[in-house]
């Protein structure tokens, strides 16, 4: 009897071992999960969080159309991805014509620019907020007469990159390339800021517009190019992220929401800020959707309520590299 009792202790030690390092591989497969996730997610949405802090530096709007210019990023991204599938390219080819697809929107962010924004830069900002409210709304019509109002999606094209095992985390290979993007394109734009002549115009005239025009600068053309720079960013975020979700006229007004929380919690201006602020939403977006759903959107706006009391000009206020 003792030494059944005995082997029972034994057996009873050994099955919680077991469950507990199950319990632990299946947490930090869960961890790695909602990290990878949540990092997908804020490497779009620093794209679209770069386009609008490079615009506010620079021409003091709150460009609320980025949202749109984004959603108009993702149905151009699944027209280009159709006609590269009609053409009989391989679909694991397919990251060039969304690329493409981004960057070929450059001419909405010219005729926004100067036949909309370039009439309200000396009016109140009440006034051009409510301007650029109206593009949205444009957009999301243009949206709708072209491609309706049912979603719009690539066919398989997500899985064809394959996944990796990271701790027996699943990872998608098409989610890793997306992460990469965005880091190429957020250490371009760092270098462009810091070591290109355009870049120091961008920095100058951010500081002291009065100064630059005093200097030569012509202010009309630096301004269509960063707006057009601005929104190329939003585009190609739409557009990079098609794969993996359906395009919907909705989705650009969930963005807008996520891109003013990115600039509060980074600081409005800042380069640095996007990139943490977008860091800090797609993580803790990742895991209220895991943990509550219901606390995604509230968790978010605690986070960014805490800012403003605490520090309102932002984590990197200030800051414009």
């Amino acid at each position: 009897m003792a030494a059944w009792r005995i082997s029972l202790r034994h057996a009873a030690m050994i099955h919680k071992d077991l469950v507990g390092k199950g319990l632990d591989g299946h947490m930090t497969t869960d961890i790695i999960n909602i990290l990878m996730s949540g990092i997908f997610y804020a490497s779009t949405l620093f794209l679209l969080a770069a386009g609008l802090q490079l615009v506010f530096g620079v021409q003091k709007i709150f460009n609320l159309a980025c949202g749109s210019l984004y959603a108009l990023g993702a149905y151009t991204g699944v027209v280009f991805v159709e006609q590269f599938h009609r053409m009989g390219l391989p679909p694991i080819l397919s990251l060039i014509p969304l690329i493409l697809a981004g960057l070929s929107l450059f001419f909405v962010g010219i005729v926004i620019e100067r036949g909309l924004l370039r009439f309200v830069y000396d009016r109140d900002e009440s006034f051009q907020l409510l301007l650029t409210f109206a593009v949205v709304l444009m957009i999301e019509d243009i949206i709708r007469f072209i491609w309706g109002t049912s979603p719009k999606s690539t066919s398989g094209d997500y899985l064809v990159y394959g996944q990796i095992h990271i701790l027996d985390a699943v990872i998608p290979v098409y989610n890793l390339i997306v992460i990469a993007s965005s880091l190429i394109i957020a250490a371009l734009i760092g270098y462009m800021l810091a070591k290109t002549r355009f870049g120091r115009i961008i920095r100058a005239t951010a500081d002291d517009r009065q100064m630059g025009e005093a200097l030569g600068v012509n202010m009309k053309v630096v301004y269509v190019k960063v707006f057009t720079l601005g929104t190329v960013l939003g585009t190609l975020g739409g557009a990079l992220v098609i794969p993996s979700t359906a395009a919907m006229t909705e989705m650009g007004v969930e963005l807008i929401v996520m891109a003013f929380a990115v600039v509060v919690i980074g600081g409005l201006g800042s380069m640095k800020g996007a990139f943490f602020g977008a860091l800090v939403v797609g993580i803790l977006r990742s895991f209220a959707i895991a943990s509550y759903p219901e606390l995604e959107l509230l968790l978010i706006y605690l986070i960014v309520i805490g800012v403003l009391v605490f520090k309102p000009e932002g984590i990197f206020g200030g800051s414009r590299a």
